[in-house]
């Protein structure tokens, strides 16, 4: 026996849905519809209307001048013409409208040109993204007030740690030395053998504390920012991290003799310390390579360890150290960049612009 098989001419047709006027799906839309034409809007649904307070029948015959804010008008009709003249034929960007409480709206649109009624005319699709627009507008607010104080935080944290140091170096170093002038007078006079080994005793620990209270300047505020090359300021604290920690290192310093401008040595300075730090608490380094060069108009400065490194897209790549450290890069107009990955170690790359300070004369 053959098998029976269905013919495609004599199987009943699959069930059909019915027949949805185009109005309905128009209308029920949750994206505004609009066609433009002669600079006015010969047709929108009730979700465009809306965006603007409107009705579809107020809009509709409304002029751009009414539902576009006057500053903006000429904006949209240069992209309307674009697209009429077919560059580009479609076009994706936000605009503004203007609501009918006065109140401006942003709305993202997407117009391409059609013909409408035998003539050129731009069809589009329109969302109100108002409240996503305010949103980002209020996070760049608060990243700039941040970034803001940011820097005023740094700034007067510099003039704290300069005043300081001063103030230790000069005022409290300067006391230290009266003492131990004086107790060197005292011993020089003193026939006693007892008072003399007191006074021997106080002036050895008086040195002690005078070298201490430079110490505790240098670490305030280096002489060298002031007073030297910021590559000796940079080379000094290399050998301070070093005498720390145990790592040896490596510097090459091909720069010619300058001083940059105080704010941004001191930048400079601050995002080298940080990374240093970073190493010896984080890295387990066995060795660290610095290399400060200027190149094209830019001082260029990297460091690199050979530790344990770590993920910089990771939570923990955004730690404050190097928030901070980006931060004081990007005031002074340099480019920080930090590459590192898992047992592969840390290569820090600062460029920044070179901004020479005259010597005085």
């Amino acid at each position: 026996m053959q098998r029976a098989t269905a013919h495609p001419m004599t199987d009943p047709a699959p069930e059909r849905l019915p027949d949805i006027p185009f109005d309905t799906i128009v209308e029920q839309m949750v994206a505004g519809i609009y066609v433009i034409q002669d600079d006015r809007f010969v047709y929108c649904n009730a979700t465009w209307a809306g965006i603007a307070g409107y009705t579809a029948e107020e809009a509709t015959g409304m002029s751009l001048a009414q539902i576009v804010p006057p500053d903006f008008l000429e904006v949209v009709r240069s992209r309307i013409r674009a697209r009429l003249a077919g560059h580009p034929p479609s076009m994706h960007f936000i605009t503004r409208g203007l609501h009918r409480d006065g109140r401006v709206r942003f709305v993202e649109v997407h117009g391409s040109r059609i013909t409408y009624r035998g003539r050129p005319a731009v069809m589009g699709v329109g969302v109100d993204v108002t409240d996503r627009v305010r949103g980002e507008e209020e996070r760049q607010r608060s990243r700039e007030q941040l970034q803001a104080l940011a820097a005023y935080t740094a700034n007067k944290l510099e003039e704290q740690r300069l005043a300081l140091a001063r103030d230790v170096h000069d005022v409290l170093g300067g006391m230290l030395t009266s003492i131990k002038m004086d107790a060197t007078r005292i011993q020089r006079r003193a026939d006693n053998p007892e008072v003399q080994a007191l006074t021997q005793g106080l002036i050895a620990l008086t040195q002690q504390t005078i070298d201490t209270v430079k110490q505790i300047s240098e670490a305030l505020r280096p002489s060298a920012l002031d007073h030297l090359d910021l590559s000796v300021a940079l080379a000094n604290e290399l050998q301070a991290f070093t005498r720390r920690s145990g790592v040896p290192h490596a510097l090459d310093a091909d720069v010619p003799a300058l001083r940059l401008a105080p704010r941004h040595a001191t930048a400079v300075y601050r995002i080298f310390q940080e990374g240093l730090t970073n190493v010896s608490r984080h890295s387990k380094a066995q060795r660290v390579n610095v290399r400060l060069r200027v190149e094209d108009g830019r001082l260029r400065l990297a460091l690199h360890d050979d530790g344990c490194g770590f993920d910089p897209d990771a939570p923990e790549g955004s730690a404050l150290g190097l928030l901070s450290m980006r931060e004081r890069a990007r005031e002074i107009g340099g480019e920080l960049q930090i590459r590192s990955a898992p047992g592969a170690g840390t290569r820090l790359v600062l460029s920044v612009p070179l901004h020479q300070e005259p010597r005085p004369a």
